[in-house]
């Protein structure tokens, strides 16, 4: 995969000068699970993901998560390298003003980025501190990784670039969630003309699979976006209806939490001086 041009963006990791490598033994797991790690270095390295390492920095280790397909996603543990990176503080934008921006459009189309963070390139003088060790050897990433700090304020950045002059007016995006929006569907053509042009320009690629064109409602950030009003997202509700009940005080913050997404702050969390949000 191309990728994002690099002249919009590119992962720079800002490692505090004081933080040293810290090596990790490599982990070793069962054949079948070995073999299924081999298969996807493989796809990673034809994919153009990762590139063998002769750094001799310290590397984290593999850490394989199963999917419900059978399948293992290479996730790499990061902690460390994390510690060693400033907090990127580039503003995510709230989620109740763009789906409250989308309201009273006749049109829509949903949008959905392409490999997400896969798309923009790491920095070629970081590209190495992202090294990591399987029993069949050293890698490190070419593009941003799973789990590295400051993903979701890098993609943000480079689509605030892309798309500032439309930002508000055509479109709105949080991360890699995009939808476009007409007050007339004979002009929404022309909108997405737009959008798909300035994707064109900038290599910013989109997922047809995960994508809705020309239609009068459709799912953006958890809500159902129609021409007036919005209605929750049903897999949402059922999915908070279904949540077990809380035993300690971490998961009643998680609980808290996931319920003030969808608006019930003044119920379940009033506002008090001595106390956090959650």
């Amino acid at each position: 995969m191309p990728g994002l041009d690099p002249g919009v963006t590119t992962h720079k990791l800002n490692v505090v000068p004081s933080a040293r490598p810290v090596k990790q033994d490599v982990r070793f797991y069962k054949p079948d699970v070995e073999l299924k790690i081999k298969d996807e270095v493989v796809k990673l390295l034809k994919a153009g993901f990762i590139s063998p390492s002769n750094t001799p920095l310290g590397f984290p280790a593999i850490v394989p998560v199963l999917k419900k397909n059978g399948q293992i996603c290479v996730c790499v543990d990061f902690r460390d390298l994390n510690k060693s990176c400033p907090k990127d503080e580039f503003p995510l934008p709230s989620i109740d003003t763009l789906v409250d921006s989308a309201f009273g459009h006749h049109m829509f189309s949903f949008i959905d980025g392409f490999s997400g963070y896969n798309q923009i390139k790491m920095a070629l003088d970081d590209a190495p501190k992202t090294s990591f060790r399987t029993s069949n050897g050293n890698f490190f990433y070419t593009i941003i990784p799973f789990g590295l700090k400051n993903a979701g304020a890098i993609y943000q950045r480079a689509m605030t670039a892309i798309f500032h002059d439309m930002f508000h007016d055509i479109l709105e995006f949080y991360i890699d969630d995009l939808v476009v929006k007409s007050k007339e569907q004979g002009t929404h053509l022309e909108d997405l003309q737009r959008e798909f042009e300035r994707c064109k320009r900038y290599r910013l690629r989109m997922n047809p699979l995960k994508c809705a064109f020309g239609v009068t409602a459709g799912k953006f950030l958890g809500c159902i976006v129609p021409r007036h009003g919005f209605d929750l997202d049903p897999a949402k509700v059922i999915a908070i209806r279904e949540m077990p009940r809380p035993t300690n005080v971490d998961e009643l913050r998680h609980s808290w939490g996931a319920n003030l997404i969808y608006g019930g702050s003044s119920l379940l969390w009033p506002k008090s001086p001595n106390r956090s949000a959650i």
